[in-house]
């Protein structure tokens, strides 16, 4: 079984979401997850329970992305 790993980037909603990438987010969260279907819905929680919560959707937007391996 392949293990995958959730990276969740917290961008600035100036930074178009082609170029929103580790370097130019203001966070970076990665998780480990069993499959890709949890590695893909668990970005929201992760999120949520942050303390950029407040700033998604006004200020912030977020690009989570699956890496097996």
């Amino acid at each position: 079984m392949s293990v995958f790993t959730a990276v969740i980037l917290v961008c600035q909603l100036s930074t178009p979401p082609q170029a929103c990438d580790e370097a130019s987010a203001i966070d970076v969260i990665s998780t480990q997850a069993p499959n890709e279907l949890v590695c893909m819905h668990g970005a929201q929680e992760v999120v949520a329970r942050g303390a950029l919560r407040e700033g998604v959707g006004d200020t912030l937007y977020v690009k989570s992305l699956c890496r097996k391996g």
